[in-house]
């Protein structure tokens, strides 16, 4: 069965170094691995030190690599539909540069890109994939993107195809619009569907994990909190947390003990954060992390004690959020605890669950955060929090 890894994570952190990194190391096993970014600020070539393109280009034995152009993609897959938002536009008047960027509505890329993973998906070509996401923000924009496009299209296009071939005669003239033709509508059917298996195979556990990278700071991990719970909440499985830059205990000069106890303070907040996932450490290198060879190193340290860097190392849902009336229902999975020694504390956003000596940190969504805890119970390794009313 075909492997597909997303790295995501703040801008900034190394999710591009690690993803082409752990890429390289799947390759090594034999596995025929393609690693993309889907991120519009491109720098998967960079790290490799060339240039690529938006077709697959050989980096050694079994390891491709792909930078997706969104408008290539875009004349390719959504032509059809593209011309004619363009003419709904033209239609109306609007007849200058801006058109073209108009039809280009918030989330072309992510649609491009999750089309083109479901085209690999289906030619089964390679093993495993490995994508290099944009941001945190943009990569929840991308998993959640086909439940948003249905909606979207079903509002923008309410009518069935052989609604219209009856109705287009009468109402264009009336309307002043055009109506799609039915090649559109196939076009647009077809897209949807495509959309829809895609949303099967992202939240496959079978198939698909998420990686979130952080670095050991507050604000890279109160990011990296935020999105765990989401991800969840998406019910797409989290499967590692990766530390990036960690500095080395063998670096004693004292200009770094500083930024030493501080790495040391967030990686017990990281612990805290995601056990029971596992957590790999990439350290801070002594050069810059491009090419081939000082991929190969960092893989090797981060994969060290792990015969098989693309192998799901967790699968278990953490996180679930239920709806009863005007209550919810936030449960989450802690195994090994006894319930006689938990207890609760929220602060704002924050949710800090303790179980003995063993804490955890979670950041709530938005439509919690407001609302104040009035009942919790713990059974088969999983506590049921029940919020309501208000927390202001």
């Amino acid at each position: 069965m075909m492997r597909i890894i997303l790295y995501t994570g703040k801008g900034g952190v190394g999710k591009t170094s690690i993803s082409a990194a752990t890429a390289i190391q799947s390759a090594k096993k034999g596995f025929k691995t393609l690693v993309m970014s889907t991120d519009p600020a491109h720098s998967l070539g960079d790290s490799f030190g060339i240039t690529l393109s938006s077709e697959p280009t050989q980096m050694m034995e079994n390891l491709w690599a792909q930078e997706i152009n969104t408008t290539y993609e875009m004349e390719k897959g959504w032509g059809k539909i593209q011309k004619y938002i363009t003419l709904l536009f033209t239609s109306r008047s609007i007849n200058d540069i801006t058109t073209e960027e108009l039809t280009m509505f918030p989330g072309m890329e992510d649609l491009m890109s999750l089309l083109k993973i479901l085209e690999y998906y289906k030619e089964k070509q390679f093993d495993v994939i490995i994508i290099d996401c944009a941001p945190t923000g943009e990569t929840l924009a991308m998993l959640s993107f086909p439940d948003m496009l249905r909606w979207w299209m079903e509002k923008l296009f309410p009518l069935k195809r052989k609604a219209l071939k009856v109705i287009r005669p009468v109402a264009q003239p009336l309307l002043g619009i055009p109506l799609p033709t039915d090649d559109i509508m196939e076009e647009l059917e077809n897209v949807l569907e495509q959309l829809d298996e895609m949303r099967q195979i992202l939240s496959n556990r079978d198939i698909t994990s998420v990686r979130i990278v952080v670095n050991p700071e507050k604000m890279v991990v109160k990011e990296a909190q935020r999105s765990f719970t989401y991800l969840n909440l998406y019910d797409y499985s989290v499967d590692a947390i990766i530390v990036n830059r960690v500095i080395p205990d063998s670096i004693a000069d004292p200009y770094f003990q500083v930024w030493k106890d501080i790495q040391r303070k967030y990686k017990t907040m990281i612990q805290d954060s995601f056990t029971p996932l596992p957590i790999y450490d990439a350290p801070l290198f002594e050069q810059e992390l491009v090419g081939v060879n000082m991929l190969e190193r960092m893989g090797e340290t981060i994969f060290a004690e792990d015969d098989n860097p693309i192998s799901i190392k967790f699968n278990l849902r953490t996180q679930q959020i239920e709806k009863d009336g005007d209550r919810y229902t936030f449960s989450v999975y802690i195994p090994f605890a006894n319930k006689h020694e938990l207890s609760l504390h929220q602060k704002g956003d924050e949710l800090i669950i303790r179980a003995g000596a063993v804490k955890r940190n979670i950041t709530l969504p938005r439509t919690l955060a407001p609302l104040a805890i009035i009942g919790a119970k713990f059974e088969n390794d999983v506590l049921k929090i029940q919020f309501g009313g208000s927390n202001l």
